[in-house]
């Protein structure tokens, strides 16, 4: 079983930068979509940003323009580059395939933005 470790997490102020690493114990496969996902207190866990082999992107409505996904194959490893948080940001961050349900979820990582 793949296990998804999140690192890179914490507290930020509002405008501040941070970039989230997601480690895979195995392989990501080519042909897997992966993404980062995101889950805030009272909150259902919601897809943030999705990228496919191939590169192609996908953004949530709220974090377009401002979170840039990556991925790196050869190291199992993927990214979640965030500028210009924003309070509303705070939330456990998780890393898992897209669509999600194969594989269990991590630990996840916490970003919390101050005002």
């Amino acid at each position: 079983q793949v296990q998804l470790v999140e690192s890179g997490g914490g507290s930020v102020q509002a405008g501040g930068s941070l970039t989230l690493s997601c480690v895979a114990s195995g392989r990501l496969f080519g042909g897997a979509g992966v993404g980062w996902y995101r889950q805030a207190p009272g909150e259902q866990r919601d897809l943030v940003a999705r990228i496919t082999n191939s590169g192609r992107t996908v953004y949530a409505d709220s974090v377009k323009g401002r979170f840039l996904i990556s991925r790196n194959n050869a190291i199992n490893t993927m990214y979640l580059r965030m500028n210009n948080l924003k309070p509303e940001d705070t939330a456990v961050y998780y890393c898992n395939l897209y669509p999600a349900g194969s594989l269990s979820w991590g630990r996840g990582t916490q970003v919390t933005v101050s005002s």
